[in-house]
């Protein structure tokens, strides 16, 4: 690839497509917000619609007149910025593959993505209700341990009318450790079946989609969600090549702004463990 024939809007399409396979922690937010994200400080809306009123009906009589429904704006300020840049010779390119700028773009979408990820749980992290989460530490031994943990995370969402498709569970590796050792999960017809996996996430128990994740909050944490409860917004605002004034090689750098605000906390449970070998 040369300067010349860089065409942005190519190579950010690319570089997102590579940052949504990436990213773990999107499944744990909606996107639904209007407005346009041009660069860091922009704000978007949250429109959220109000409660519907449920009503008796009698069969051959006029049904009252349509409740008019009535929204919740909150704004959501796209306050991170985050940037790469990275330089290919001429030299490298002609000896390598000829998709060496795309590996590249790849790699940068894959450190960006995990940069996003720390910021999203973390900020599930401080923004989950006090009433969903479960006093002390939790020590974290057999799989059993693990398992009534579970049971306790789902009942903070059932009690809070968090729907039950859709929920999703963020554990770290010791976690999954523990519950591969339970045939509950694992045995015929368990929750951890090969076709079940894709990035991050490693398998189904009791109504949970269940993500493995390095990036917890100090990575002893367990977040349990669902995305009606969080929107997040992101944009790749800049992508542009360069010809090396000093060099003989092409530099490409780029630049993505993203914000993200939780709605409704009683939509996330979480968990403080003690997970030992």
């Amino acid at each position: 690839m040369s300067v010349a024939s860089f065409i942005p809007t190519i190579w950010s399409a690319r570089l997102l497509m590579h940052l949504d396979d990436a990213l773990v922690a999107k499944n744990f937010f909606n996107s639904d917000y209007e407005g346009e994200i041009t660069d860091m400080g922009s704000t978007v809306k949250i429109n959220q619609i109000g409660n519907v009123t449920i009503s008796d009906y009698t069969r051959n009589q006029d049904m009252g007149p349509p409740e008019e429904l009535s929204t919740v704006a909150q704004e959501l300020i796209i306050d991170q910025a985050k940037a790469f840049n990275f330089q290919i010779s001429d030299i490298d390119e002609i000896q390598m593959r000829a998709d060496l700028m795309d590996s590249a773009m790849s790699r940068a979408a894959y450190n960006l993505a995990a940069t996003q990820d720390e910021f999203l749980f973390k900020l599930i992290s401080d923004g989950v209700s006090p009433d969903n989460t479960e006093p002390g530490i939790v020590d974290i031994t057999t799989a059993d341990q693990a398992f009534s943990l579970m049971v306790k995370l789902r009942t903070f969402l059932t009690k809070s009318n968090v729907p039950n498709i859709g929920r999703n569970l963020a554990v770290p590796p010791e976690f999954i450790a523990k519950i591969f050792h339970d045939d509950r999960f694992t045995g015929t017809g368990g929750a951890f079946a090969e076709s079940t996996l894709i990035t991050g996430l490693v398998g189904r128990a009791m109504g949970f989609n269940i993500f493995e994740v390095n990036n917890m909050p100090n990575n002893n944490e367990l977040l349990a969600g669902h995305n009606l409860g969080a929107t997040f917004a992101s944009q790749i605002a800049k992508t542009e090549a360069f010809r090396m004034e000093r060099r003989f090689a092409d530099g490409l750098k780029g630049l993505s702004v993203y914000g993200a605000k939780i709605t409704v906390p009683k939509a996330f449970a979480k968990a403080v463990v003690n997970i030992s070998s």
